[in-house]
């Protein structure tokens, strides 16, 4: 659905982005993600025809960006982070004259505003002018905007950006109900929401793709993610000193808590010492009540591959 080849983006000599490519395919919903100056918003404004790049190649719907940008807009539906409204108009008015814009005729646009009203929990507010509206009333009527030719691809910058906890809820649920029918790239700062929602994401840091998988691939490479919780009942330096002797069990720190002994184990490689833990346990009559791995977070990884890339860079 969308091909981005080798897309590299100059300002002056300050190099946004460097000789990116990835793919985004029909239906899927991708998390594109990267600290600021990262080269992310940039990347997001060429593939909607914002701004031209330096080089590369991007194609939407097999339409190239460069040279048919018209036809690539009729695909994409964008909603910036911060949304372009007249506060003057209401809100009808407003996804009326966008209509016109597009091409739309009378009772084309009246089904279009119809459509994305109840699509956008705008009826309450439809008819109010747009500078009475909440922030976040105004991004639903930005995100009806990006909806309103119903294109096959949302490009959405923090869409859930002033909204409260319900409607933080609604909107997950909107955009994954969205993906049936459109392809969705989701630009957010709010990490837990992308793994709730992305089926895969792509982290960018100074112009270059430094990460991409599902959530849960880019969490089994994070470094400390062999992370082994257990619940021991026992003398604490004992406890200790059995589990360390243990293959594949790489260090090991402990915390008292009502005569339980907390282990946070690190494993070597993929090394997964449970079942002999469970065996020691036994062996020495110690109470065992937990033991499971804890996986490491998107969050977690995110901040620790965009800081080497920061120890890369102060390394240049």
């Amino acid at each position: 659905m969308i091909q981005v080849k080798n897309l590299t983006k100059y300002y002056g000599p300050f190099l946004a982005v460097d000789n990116i490519s990835f793919r985004v395919e029909e239906g899927e919903i991708v998390g594109f993600l990267g600290p600021n100056g990262a080269g992310k918003s940039t990347t997001l404004r060429i593939i909607t025809c914002y701004q031209p790049a330096t080089s590369g190649t991007v194609t939407v719907a097999n339409h190239d960006v460069f040279t048919d940008s018209i036809e690539v807009r009729r695909h994409i539906g964008y909603l910036p982070e911060s949304v372009p409204l007249y506060p003057e108009m209401r809100a009808r008015e407003y996804l009326t004259f966008r209509g016109k814009l597009r091409g739309m005729d009378r009772p084309e646009r009246e089904k279009a505003i119809q459509r994305v009203t109840e699509r956008c929990w705008l009826g309450d507010f439809i008819d109010r002018p747009i500078g009475q509206l909440s922030k976040g009333m105004r991004q639903r009527v930005g995100l009806a905007d990006a909806l309103l030719h119903d294109p096959k691809i949302l490009v959405l910058d923090e869409p859930t950006i002033g909204l409260d906890p319900t409607q933080i809820r609604e909107t997950r649920n909107l955009i994954k109900d969205l993906a049936r029918q459109h392809t969705v790239i989701l630009s957010s700062h709010i990490l837990p929401e992308v793994e709730a929602t992305c089926q895969r994401t792509i982290i960018i840091a100074r112009g270059r793709i430094v990460a991409s998988g599902s959530p849960a691939e880019l969490r089994e490479r994070l470094a400390g993610t062999s992370r082994l919780i257990a619940e021991i009942r026992g003398p604490e330096q004992d406890v200790r000193t059995a589990v360390e002797g243990i293959e594949g069990v790489r260090k090991v720190a402990t915390s008292l808590a009502n005569g339980w002994n907390r282990l946070t184990i690190e494993t070597s490689g993929n090394q997964d010492p449970r079942e002999p833990i469970v065996a020691l346990a036994a062996k020495r009559n110690w109470g065992l009540r937990e033991i499971r791995f804890e996986v490491g977070s998107l969050e977690e990884y995110f901040v620790q591959i965009t800081a080497q890339q920061h120890v890369g860079a102060n390394a240049d």
